[in-house]
């Protein structure tokens, strides 16, 4: 099930408010956690047995590390049997099948796996079970004894299946008490909307732009094709993903829950590393403050900081996937923040703020073709078609046809993915407060209405990030 589907709009979604707000207050986590287990299992029934495991199995251990905490290697062989098994689980359905790819073809073997899909969120509530444990081992977070609040925090459907990562110390308090006003359902309800608005009415138009050039021969393709393609997708992905967050913190709102701003308008950066400062922002605190901080940080001079750097990207690229295509993608990532830190950073602060912008979107949208292609020689072909290497032609028919077709759907993009929106309602709502009152809340309904409109005509509303 995904927030973008009737079903979840007009069944689960509302019956599961009626019930949450007409159920007594102690047992609203009870409530939470059911709701969570049939969103989980809508789609991968089976699979809902990894999860209640996951979830099962740390909350064991931290009660075990806290029971032996002045008993340190108790504590600690539970801490790393909790570390193995959790990334144990992680490893064998999303990692074995490429290992054994690997080992075959470098050994000439034939060895075989069974070819298990990727349980939907799998790498979300792992990092978040990991998280807990970890805080709890160095005493930064008490332990959860109640398995009810635990279970809703890693099983919470708002932000199980694409995050953001929360981590528990988080939320802890609002587990134990939380209190929604009308005015915060409010909030929540147009956060909501305007992430469902952005998921369905822009990212899913222009994905099929990017569908469409992705799907011709790469010799077919004109440089013109190959350039709209990538910024379609460049375009898709981001509001793809932020209407998804928006839509998990605005859900959040509504049941009484405040999760952690993911996307701060990462296409207005002046660099690698202030993109990756604004985009997914859950996932780079999550691997700052349990990978990079723990190797050493920035503490220990500028050869290990640069160490840890490298690490910290690949196992980024690794985490969104098992492919090459997704370890280069990191190291590629890591390598701009590395020479950025090292001596980058510096030249481009005496470049005008239009140089900086558009060298920091064409390193992105480079990355972006790693990120989407499913073999690195794909990618390659791609990237030298863009840049005209082997020779297709500059523009054609179909490339003037789609920048057409597309133009102003690609100008609206362009400007929602700027505070620019954001500041004009804020503006309105505050200046002009009794228009504001009626003007903004009608503007939310028209956002709901004809995201309703589309998802009824229309078939095409992938997820990108379900494959994470």
């Amino acid at each position: 099930m995904v927030f973008s589907s009737l079903i979840f709009l007009f069944l689960f979604l509302p019956v599961t408010l009626l019930v949450y707000y007409g159920s007594p207050r102690k047992l609203r986590n009870v409530i939470l956690l059911v709701a969570s287990l049939i969103f989980y299992a809508w789609g991968e029934p089976v699979y809902i047995l990894i999860m209640v495991f996951s979830t099962v199995f740390d909350y064991f251990n931290g009660l075990l590390i806290d029971k032996y905490r002045h008993r340190k290697g108790i504590a600690r062989t539970v801490f790393i049997g909790s570390m193995t098994g959790s990334l144990g689980i992680l490893g064998f359905f999303k990692y074995a099948g490429f290992l054994l790819d690997n080992i075959n073809q470098l050994f000439h073997l034939h060895l075989q796996t069974a070819d298990l899909p990727l349980p939907v969120g799998i790498s979300f509530y792992t990092f978040q079970t990991m998280s807990y444990v970890v805080d709890v081992y160095l005493n930064k977070v008490p332990v959860q004894r109640n398995i009810i609040s635990f279970g809703a925090y890693v099983t919470m459907f708002p932000q199980l299946v694409a995050g953001p990562i929360v981590k528990y110390g988080d939320i802890a308090g609002q587990l134990e008490s939380r209190r929604v006003t009308l005015e915060r359902f409010g909030e929540g309800a147009e956060l909501f909307m305007r992430g469902l608005a952005k998921k369905v009415l822009l990212a899913n138009n222009i994905g099929l732009l990017w569908t469409s050039v992705k799907a011709e021969p790469f010799a077919e393709l004109s440089v013109l094709s190959a350039w709209l393609g990538i910024i379609a997708f460049t375009l898709q992905i981001y509001f793809d993903f932020s209407g998804y967050s928006d839509m998990a913190r605005g859900l959040g709102k509504m049941f009484g829950f405040d999760f952690m701003e993911n996307f701060r308008y990462p296409y207005i950066s002046g660099s690698v590393t202030e993109f990756w400062r604004r985009w997914h922002i859950s996932l780079g605190a999550w691997f700052r403050e349990y990978v990079y901080i723990p190797l050493g940080g920035n503490r220990q001079g500028m050869a290990k900081q640069l160490r840890n750097v490298l690490v910290v990207w690949f196992l980024t690229g690794l985490w969104h996937g098992a492919s090459w295509n997704f370890i280069v993608w990191g190291l590629y990532f890591g390598f701009f923040v590395m020479i950025e830190k090292l001596f980058l950073l510096r030249w481009l602060e005496r470049f005008p703020a239009w140089i900086r912008h558009v060298y920091t979107l064409l390193i992105v949208m480079l990355g972006w073709v790693l990120f989407e292609m499913e073999h690195l020689a794909s990618a390659w072909r791609f990237i030298g078609v863009m840049f005209g290497v082997y020779g297709n032609g500059f523009a054609d028919r179909q490339a003037s046809y789609d920048l057409s077709a597309n133009a102003v759907l690609l100008a609206v993009l362009a400007l929602c993915a700027t505070p620019l929106p954001g500041k004009v309602l804020s503006y309105v709502k505050n200046r002009w407060k009794i228009a504001g009152a009626v003007a903004v809340p009608l503007l939310y309904v028209l956002f709901m209405f004809l995201s309703t409109a589309y998802l009824v005509n229309e078939t095409y509303n992938p997820f990108l990030y379900f494959r994470f």
